[in-house]
């Protein structure tokens, strides 16, 4: 036997438990199924390796989940013969608050599965804030392991009170797997009862697809006129349906029942907006169970993260978020495929990109992207309920801006992802105007769907190019998501209309400007090209070209970029990632009416106005000019 140490949690946890134990869950029956679905994992991360490794079975080959308690001692247990844990493993993963085991768990496999594993992503199995919710009913937990291959006395005891420390010694400990004690509080009393936890366990654990076994009771009759009671009996019994809920035929199954095998994988307490189950048939065979959350997890946008579906292979567990399976811009979506094709090593056939595995994602795909157009019928389906309606609305405020990653990388679904988008315009104050709305108010003679982007809305639409659009009535789509730059690279057009930005090009409104406005443009651009050529001397540094405008209204002067250049807000993005930008200056727009630049011709201030009239137009735009202080010394010297 080792001596017993005592350690510090590897993070704040008097803080972080008192969140898992008061904010996080918004019932106290959750540790039960977080519990067992740690239990669970840690049999289906057996499975996996035994793949390779039949002897980690030793002489228990059936895997399973036991639930007892005892009353007297006031302990509630959670037990499985799963991997286990081995010291170091309950120090590392036990101790570090939210350190998932799994990433740990694949540097102990072979090198050739290592390297295919850690494409495929993480296994399941995560030691994550899920463990510590034992605490929401427990003052103390402890845990006795050992795991699968070592001897019976490299077994581990951890315990923990979960003020900011915890215990670990050596114990002998013949059976394989992990035992989860929680020494209940008095306020929890109520979990030490077959009835309660029979019922907490059918509610959010019926589906896990191995048994999970409480000790039967039976009636004792009481002796000399004592009242009788239900005692425990060593018989034990399966209390949960054991198969998988994606293997039930769909009319078997409730919402309800949906909803918490949802909660149970994604480890999310809303209810998602939508799922779809589908047997697929045909060439592949494989059944989905695909879901859309509500919320947007911390980490949406940190595109390394390991994402996807857990795959199964004939309801035998392979991997956690398996990313071949669905595309990165879907990565928020959760759920399960289970495959009757694909063989149960799978590592090597995802790597190489078989056709099975082609075949689910793009099936898959398919589903859920069907699945948000249902979301989006509903916004403007009358017999729909208020809660049905707002569902669209809800998805794109948390993935829209995850969604629009499919223009540039799913090609085959960039049609359908059009249909999908949604912004806000300068008609609407909400991100609710599609593509097709707004095609179907477009005025007559109008040519192309218009746009603008910029790094918040506020600025997009208080932009001095939107002038002449406000006067015309003319409606334009205000984008302010970082992705729409890019994104809009890849849709150029929406059901044959052009998309145009209006910060690129000259202007020009088509037959939206009748024959009076162009020709007093014309004769405006003819009697300023005195000053034009001044102030394209002045800003020859800056400004690649300066011209005269119709499209302001009010403004002085406005920047814009040429057809095929990079517009400002990009090169911004850019800039500010430390990318490498290419030099590019862009085009100063005048407007001739305005009494500012009315006033540079003849003016012996010319150099000065001409470069804060560059200026303005960089911060109505919503940069900085490149020398602020001399900006403010010109400025400063006009008003003296």
């Amino acid at each position: 036997m080792s001596q017993k140490q005592t350690l510090s949690f590897q993070a704040e946890v008097a803080q972080l438990l008192h969140l898992v134990t008061h904010s996080l869950y918004s019932n106290k029956e959750i540790f039960l199924r977080e519990l067992v679905s740690n239990a669970s994992d840690a049999c289906d991360k057996l499975r996996y390796e035994a793949l390779e490794n039949n002897a980690l079975y030793e002489d228990q080959p059936q895997l399973e989940v036991r639930v007892a308690f005892d009353k007297q001692a006031r302990t509630l247990t959670i037990t499985d013969n799963g991997i286990g844990l081995s010291q170091q493993e309950a120090i590392d993963n036990l101790g570090t608050i939210a350190k998932s085991g799994t990433r740990e768990f694949l540097g102990r496999m072979s090198a050739e599965q290592k390297t295919s594993a850690t494409e495929q992503g993480q296994l399941i199995g995560q030691f994550g804030v899920g463990f510590y919710s034992g605490f929401i009913v427990a003052d103390r937990i402890t845990v006795e392991s050992r795991r699968a291959g070592l001897a019976p006395e490299l077994g581990v005891r951890w315990t923990s009170g979960g003020t900011g420390d915890f215990e670990v010694e050596q114990i002998t400990r013949p059976e394989r797997g992990t035992s989860v004690i929680l020494h209940l509080r008095e306020d929890a009393v109520d979990y030490l009862s077959t009835w309660k936890l029979k019922s907490i366990i059918g509610k959010y654990s019926d589906h896990i697809s191995l048994p999970i076994l409480m000790r039967k009771e039976e009636w004792k009759e009481g002796e000399n006129n004592q009242p009788g009671e239900m005692v425990l009996t060593e018989e034990w019994e399966t209390v949960n349906q054991a198969s998988a809920l994606w293997s039930r035929p769909k009319k078997d199954i409730t919402p309800e029942q949906y909803q918490d095998f949802y909660k149970q994988i994604s480890h999310d307490w809303e209810p998602p907006l939508a799922w779809a189950h589908n047997r697929v048939e045909g060439s592949t065979e494989y059944t989905q169970l695909l879901f859309i959350p509500a919320k947007a997890p911390f980490d949406l946008w940190n595109r390394d993260k390991k994402a996807g579906v857990k795959l199964y292979v004939k309801r035998v567990f392979i991997m956690d978020d398996a990313e071949s399976l669905m595309p990165v811009y879907l990565r928020f979506v959760k759920g399960v495929i289970d495959s009757a094709d694909l063989p149960l090593n799978v590592s090597r056939e995802l790597l190489q990109e078989s056709r099975d595995v082609r075949a689910i994602r793009e099936g898959s795909t398919r589903r859920v992207l069907s699945m948000l157009e249902e979301l989006a019928r509903l916004e403007k389906d009358e017999s729909a309920s208020e809660e049905d309606k707002g569902k669209y609305a809800r998805f794109w405020a948390e993935f829209g801006a995850v969604l629009k990653e499919g223009l540039g990388e799913d090609t085959g679904n960039r049609d359908r992802l059009a249909g999908l988008l949604r912004f806000a315009s300068t008609q609407s104050d909400l991100p609710s105007v599609s593509l097709a709305d707004y095609k179907a108010r477009m005025k007559e003679g109008q040519k192309a769907i218009y746009y603008i982007t910029a790094e918040t809305l506020a600025a997009a639409r208080n932009s001095p190019q939107l002038e002449v659009f406000r006067k015309k009535g003319i409606e334009v789509l205000l984008m302010a998501d970082r992705v729409d730059e890019w994104a809009l690279n890849f849709l150029t057009e929406f059901d044959g209309t052009p998309l145009q930005s209006v910060t690129k090009g000259a202007f020009d409104l088509g037959e939206l400007q009748d024959e009076a406005e162009k020709k007093a443009a014309e004769d405006a651009a003819e009697a300023f090209k005195p000053v034009l050529a001044k102030l394209k001397e002045a800003l020859k540094d800056r400004a690649e070209d300066v011209r005269v405008t119709s499209r302001l209204v009010d403004s002085p002067a406005c920047l814009v970029v040429t057809d095929g250049g990079m517009s400002l807000q990009l090169a911004r993005m850019l800039k500010q990632a430390g990318q490498k930008v290419p030099d590019a200056k862009p085009v100063l727009e005048v407007n001739p009416e305005h009494a500012l630049v009315k006033k540079l011709d003849g003016s012996v201030h010319f150099h000065d106005l001409a470069h804060i009239l560059f200026d303005q137009a960089v911060l109505a735009e919503g940069g900085l000019p490149e020398d602020p202080a001399a900006y403010v010394k010109r400025v400063n010297a006009l008003l003296a």
